[in-house]
C-alpha cells in the first residue's frame, strides 16, 4: 500500500531534492506514514513533529485535501493511494 508524500522545498534536503516521496507504511495511519518517511529520509520527522511527538505548530499536514488537525491528527486514516502534503506555515506582512 503506497502513500505519496509531497515535500516542501525547505525539507527537500532530506529527500535529495525530491518534491514527492512514495512510502510503504506498515499501517493506515499518518503516524505510520511519518515513520516510513523517516526511514526513507532520516531526520525529516523531527522537522514535522515536536519533542512531544505532536505536529509542530507551524507545520500543516494534509491527507488528500483534509487538514489532519481536524480529521484525526496523527491517527488520521491514510489508506493506499492517499496523498499527504507537508506545508510549512508562511508568515509575512
Amino acid at each position: 500500500m503506497s502513500v505519496s508524500v509531497r515535500i516542501p522545498t525547505i525539507l527537500r534536503t532530506y529527500t535529495d531534492g525530491a518534491s514527492e516521496v512514495t512510502v510503504e507504511p506498515a499501517e493506515d495511519t499518518l503516524t505510520s506514514v511519518l515513520d516510513a518517511l523517516e526511514a526513507a529520509a532520516p531526520g525529516i520527522k523531527a522537522r514535522v513533529l515536536d519533542d512531544e511527538g505532536k505536529l509542530r505548530r507551524f507545520v500543516n499536514v494534509y491527507a488528500d485535501d483534509e487538514d489532519v488537525r481536524f480529521v484525526g491528527g496523527l491517527d488520521t486514516p491514510t489508506p493506499a493511494g492517499t496523498k499527504v502534503s507537508i506545508i510549512p506555515a508562511v508568515a509575512g506582512g
